[in-house]
């Protein structure tokens, strides 16, 4: 499963981010790449968790879709109000 292969690396990233955090006062210096991969991982982390409620929720498969793509649009709009990134164009 991938979503555990990868959590300790994702935990060693949280640990590496807080560190640096705590000791420098200083703008981490992101490329655009590198937020790109932060935005799908964050998109991934929550799909799995959208969908691990969805199934508590016994939730149909039409409400389900529908929840998915709303939070991909808000994501979007966050993204774009926020940053000014267009996620649409992540991987043209």
């Amino acid at each position: 499963m991938i979503g555990k292969k990868i959590s300790p690396i994702l935990t060693e990233i949280e640990m590496t981010l807080l560190e640096f955090e705590l000791h420098k006062a200083e703008k981490p210096y992101f490329t655009n790449d590198g937020f790109r991969a932060a935005t799908k991982i964050f998109m991934s982390v929550m799909m799995d968790k959208m969908f691990d409620l969805q199934m508590r929720e016994k939730m149909n498969i039409d409400d389900a879709g529908n929840m998915a793509e709303k939070f991909g649009n808000e994501l979007h709009k966050l993204i774009k109000i926020y940053a000014n990134v267009d996620t649409y164009e992540f991987y043209k």
